[in-house]
Parts: structure tokens; C-alpha cells; sequence
């Protein structure tokens, strides 16, 4: 990745959690950033710390990606800015409620944020990082993509979807030298957990986040596709996507399985 070493790194959802720490880890990497985020006054209180601590410049771009028309700003943004070489898609959202007890405004805006501004800022900047041969994007998808077991339906899929367009985008831009990681974090100290409502006191243990984020940057400096920073044994994870690999080829048949065949005739029934 000797060829980012100057590039600017984009972070989105960089106010406060994950994305402030990448900011942070970043910004002692060397690398001039721009945040992006709805609160202002968060974001400039961290821009001023690191580019005191650091010697990094900052810009700060306050935008609300559920609106069509901020999103659009921080696209143009991507498009135009040559000098970034680094997307961090980190914005995202949940709701501490069950699927039929979410509105449809509700289901609409992490929609909205965890797919929908998530791939269009990919989108944005890919055609640009293809054109010049080399650039990262880092989407940041959950454990609870793979795990509909944990009952957050809506947010679970909006994962899974980020984690599916982040393989599917390392196939496709890797070749042309583009780098592009998922990290799926596990229960994380953010935030995010009181924003959707959910009692702190009735959570499991979580990892913090400073640990989650120093983790995914090893992944990242590996150039995994795929960073578990929380599963101790990277075989299992390898084992499910080998076990994915091999049923490819079954599944591009002519005709039904033997099992869905009907195994004897119809039933007729006997004249009396």
C-alpha cells in the first residue's frame, strides 16, 4: 500500500466511535484526512486535536448522508478531490426495536444510511481509483450480517449486503488495483448502542473500540478481504467461505434437485 502512503483519507461517521479512531490512527500514519458527519462541533474538536498532535491537515465536511442532497456533496467531493486515495464507509445506524415494531420512516433510514450512502460513496470514488490504477475502501459491515440468530433483522441485512458488496467490489476492483476490505465488528463500546435506544446495563461485554480499530488496520495492512477482528480462529472463517466456494458450481443447473422431484405418480382415484 506504499502507493496511499500520501494519499487523504475520507471518513464518514467520524464524529464520535469507530470513525473518530480511525481518524485518529490515521492521522499518526501521516495521512491529511476529511471527516464527515452530522455533528460540526464534535468534528472540529477532534479535527483541532489531531492536527495539533499530529501535524495533519484536517477538513471537516458536515453532512447528513440520509439527505439526497449532503450525500450528493460528499459524492462530488470523492469524484473531484484527486489527493484522497482512501474511502472509510463508517457511517451506520440501528434501531433497539423488533422488525414489526420498526416504522416504516425507521427501516427507511437505516436503509438509507447503511446500504444506500454506503454504495453510493463507493461508487463515487471507484471509477476515479480504477482510472488511477491504486485506493482503498474500507466498508464497515457487522458479525451480525452472518448471524440472523441475533434478532436485528434490518440492521443484519443492511450488513450482510455490505459485506456481499465488499467481496463482490474485491473481485471487480481488485485486479485493477483497488483495494477493498470488509471489517465486521463484533458488540463494540460506541455510541451508536444508546443513540438506538438500547439499556447499556443490559449488554453483553464489549470490545472497545480503540482494540477493534487497531485490529482491522492489521487486517487492513494484510489486505484481508475480510477482517473478523473478534473471531480467534481465522479457519473457521475460511472453512464458511470455502464451503460457499464449492456449492458455485451446483448451483447452475437445468433441472430441480432429485429431492424436490415427486418420487412416485400422482394419486388416481379407484372407480367404485
Amino acid at each position: 500500500m506504499n502507493q496511499l502512503a500520501n494519499k487523504i483519507v475520507l471518513v464518514t461517521g467520524a464524529s464520535s466511535g469507530i470513525g473518530a479512531v480511525y481518524a485518529d490512527r490515521f492521522a499518526k500514519r501521516g495521512h491529511d484526512l476529511v471527516l464527515v458527519a452530522r455533528d460540526l462541533t464534535r468534528m472540529e474538536a477532534l479535527a483541532e486535536r489531531l492536527r495539533r498532535e499530529t501535524g495533519v491537515a484536517v477538513d471537516v465536511l458536515q453532512a447528513d448522508l440520509t439527505d439526497a442532497g449532503e450525500l450528493a456533496q460528499v459524492e462530488e467531493r470523492l469524484r473531484a478531490d484527486t489527493r484522497i486515495g482512501i474511502l472509510i464507509n463508517n457511517a451506520g445506524a440501528s434501531v433497539a426495536s423488533s422488525f414489526i415494531d420498526q416504522s416504516p420512516d425507521e427501516v427507511a433510514k437505516i436503509i438509507s444510511l447503511n446500504i444506500t450512502a454506503l454504495t453510493r460513496l463507493a461508487n463515487a470514488v471507484a471509477s476515479r481509483f480504477v482510472k488511477a490504477g491504486d485506493g482503498a475502501i474500507i466498508n464497515i459491515s457487522s458479525v451480525v450480517g452472518l448471524a440472523p440468530e441475533f434478532g436485528l433483522t434490518v440492521y443484519g441485512a443492511t450488513k450482510a449486503f455490505v459485506l456481499f458488496l465488499s467481496q463482490g467490489l474485491h473481485l471487480e476492483l481488485g485486479p485493477k488495483g483497488v483495494y477493498v476490505q470488509a471489517v465486521l465488528p463484533a458488540s463494540t463500546r460506541t455510541e451508536v448502542w444508546e443513540r438506538s435506544g438500547w439499556d447499556m446495563n443490559a449488554l453483553p461485554p464489549l470490545m472497545e473500540v480503540d482494540e477493534l480499530v487497531d485490529a482491522a488496520l492489521v487486517g487492513f495492512d494484510r489486505r484481508e478481504t475480510v477482517t473478523i477482528p473478534s473471531l480467534p480462529d481465522a479457519d473457521q472463517w475460511k472453512t464458511f467461505d470455502a464451503a460457499r466456494q464449492t456449492m458455485i458450481p451446483n448451483f447452475n443447473q437445468v433441472h430441480a434437485a432429485a429431492r424436490y422431484r415427486l418420487a412416485s405418480k400422482p394419486h388416481t382415484r379407484q372407480l367404485q
